[in-house]
């Protein structure tokens, strides 16, 4: 039992190295969770980055031979690892599109952010990690158990890499299809629509765009050619003009000059 008269500092020191693992195997489709108190634990973990592998021996003897890379986490305010900034510290980058640990809400929107950097210390609270090597034993709940994909996928080219078809193959007739249960006990299958599938009526619509747009451009060339005849006939034109009245002109002058 507790003493009740334990100091605050005390009482906060003894919850202060407690860090929760997210330990997931792709293979399965599993993740477990697990809290780690013992400080002698956790110095194997501090000081690695984010994408560095450890031994999993280092965590229990249940992860003897396991080796496991650190994908990333948060701290105790809740704050992300970036990869990237090397140092255990907080800082405040500015961010924009297609930059992790920032989503903007505008088009072109940029803002100041607060990540923590990939340096694993005492003030991260929860570390993701990822198992890349399996060892001799079973893990409860982690590797004994598989976890099948609630949908498969539904890009052409994604379906294609799956199965290892051939572009003569049908892509839809491989589509994963799941099966539904009404609350009257009926089942059905429902299977996704195929994305990026190549059809006889895309590659119509393929043709017509080009050929609309070949159109346009043999229509823009033709009143271009035109316009230009029109304009020399109109600068023909003016210079007939203009040559008749200085010809007029000298003929006046001439008869001028004769008579004086």
């Amino acid at each position: 039992q507790k003493s009740t008269n334990d100091h605050p500092t005390e009482r906060h020191l003894c919850f202060a190295f407690i860090m929760k693992l997210n330990i997931a195997y792709p293979a399965t489709g599993c993740q477990k969770k697990i809290e780690i108190e013992d400080e002698n634990t956790l110095r194997v973990l501090y000081d690695k980055r984010v994408s560095h592998e450890i031994d999993g021996e280092h965590l229990g003897d249940e992860f003897k031979g396991y080796v496991l890379k650190i994908a990333g986490g948060n701290d105790k305010q809740g704050f992300p690892l970036k990869n990237g900034v090397l140092t255990p510290n907080r800082v405040k980058l500015f961010m924009g599109k297609g930059v992790s640990c920032y989503r903007p809400r505008r088009r072109g929107e940029r803002k100041r952010k607060s990540v923590r950097g990939c340096i694993v210390s005492q003030e991260i609270s929860v570390l993701n990690m990822v198992i890349v090597k399996k060892g001799d034993a079973e893990i409860p709940g982690l590797t004994d158990t598989i976890r099948p994909r609630r949908l498969g996928p539904k890009r052409a080219s994604k379906i294609r890499r799956l199965f290892d078809l051939s572009k003569e193959d049908s892509v839809t007739a491989h589509v994963i299809r799941r099966q539904i249960t009404t609350k009257n006990g009926k089942t059905y299958s429902k299977a996704p629509n195929v994305q990026r599938l190549i059809t006889p009526e895309r590659l119509q619509r393929k043709r017509r765009r080009k050929a609309i747009k070949r159109q346009r451009w043999v229509k823009s060339k033709q009143e271009a050619e035109a316009y230009q005849q029109l304009l020399n006939q109109r600068m023909k034109e003016a210079r007939d003009k203009r040559q008749a009245r200085i010809a007029k002109r000298r003929s006046v002058s001439k008869r001028q000059s004769e008579k004086k």
